[in-house]
């Protein structure tokens, strides 16, 4: 994830910093490893070495380790995918990229809904993980409201995610239809290699923690035709700046595909827009800059690669506004469905 937050991020510094304009960006990066503690050392580092903005963290566990630092020290802080709804709570100075977990779980119900007529639908989720626990919990929310049929729900933790066997056959005999995983890549590659070995074979709907399935180590990546993921973006669109981002990113990777982490392409270019409009200086106190960066987010509205054609707007919480896709793989690849 890391990696290609770093790599979409990267492309856009140099866009901007060659259209030699008056604002110019310098990018500096450390590695949290997806852990509070290191997280916050490496907060610390980026902060020894003059960072005026955090765009970070990743995932949402290093961010609420290293937000109340970002707020104490007035440092503004856009996170491209740290998506859970308190990684902004009570932070006026955090904003965020990506949906909120909520977002996720409310619109990924809205959409099988649409999409999925009388799905008889099972949940198996993470519940020592407040990304998947709060996925599921407005998902289950928006369900019941909508009177969508969930039939079976199964959990697991960090000390059992490799074997499912329980989970798939209560889902199985349940009658489900469609699965509905609120997790990240490496247990649900788990998930769909013991589903097909056993023979059950529903439809599965991931949200953009799954992102990454194709290229996880030792899954046979055919397992995952089929699968449907809420994610923002989608290499695939004909649009130009999406084309340009992706023949680009192919370009530089070893014809690697990038993923919803262009959330960090575009989180730049907030950035950029977001200076640009408030006026502020690199000479200026980091607190002069969260302020301005503040009150230009307010009317901020930006088009990017991961708002599915909408514009980005931002609530007075910092929470993105803009419109959810979902993609189908097919062929190794995503695709819209």
């Amino acid at each position: 994830y890391g990696t290609a937050v770093l790599n979409a991020a990267q492309i856009a510094v140099e866009e901007i910093n060659a259209l030699g304009g008056p604002v110019q960006l310098e990018l500096i990066t450390q590695d949290d490893t997806n852990d509070a503690e290191t997280a916050v050392n490496a907060y610390n580092n980026l902060m020894d070495q003059g960072m005026q903005i955090l765009l970070g963290t990743v995932t949402t566990q290093p961010a609420l380790a290293v937000v109340p630092y970002t707020y104490d020290e007035r440092v503004f802080t856009l996170t491209p995918s740290g998506s859970g709804d308190d990684v902004i709570e009570g932070n006026d100075n955090t904003y965020q990229v990506c949906f909120t977990d909520s977002n996720q779980g409310s619109r990924s119900a809205q959409y099988i809904n649409e999409h999925f007529d009388d799905a008889k639908i099972a949940i198996i989720y993470k519940n020592d993980d407040p990304y998947s626990q709060g996925i599921r919990d407005t998902f289950a929310a928006e369900a019941k409201t909508r009177g969508m049929d969930v039939v079976y729900e199964g959990t697991f933790d960090s000390s059992s995610q490799t074997d499912f066997n329980v989970q798939l056959t209560g889902a199985q005999s349940a009658g489900a239809d469609l699965l509905f995983l609120p997790i990240y890549y490496t247990p649900a590659s788990v998930i769909l290699t013991q589903a097909n070995a056993m023979g059950y074979a529903p439809t599965f709907f991931g949200v953009d923690g799954m992102d990454g399935i194709l290229t996880a180590d030792g899954f046979d990546a055919s397992l995952a035709e089929g699968v449907y993921l809420l994610t923002p973006f989608s290499a695939d669109a004909q649009d130009e700046a999406t084309q340009n981002f992706v023949n680009e990113y192919k370009e530089r990777h070893n014809g690697e595909t990038p993923n919803q982490f262009a959330d960090a392409y575009d989180a730049v270019y907030i950035l950029y827009e977001a200076i640009k409009a408030s006026g502020v200086t690199p000479d200026m106190s980091n607190e002069e800059i969260c302020d301005g960066l503040i009150q230009a987010m307010g009317d901020l509205s930006v088009a990017g690669l991961t708002s599915a054609g909408s514009e980005m707007t931002w609530d007075d919480n910092g929470a993105v506004s803009k419109d959810p896709a979902a993609v189908i793989i097919k062929d190794g690849t995503y695709v819209t469905p």
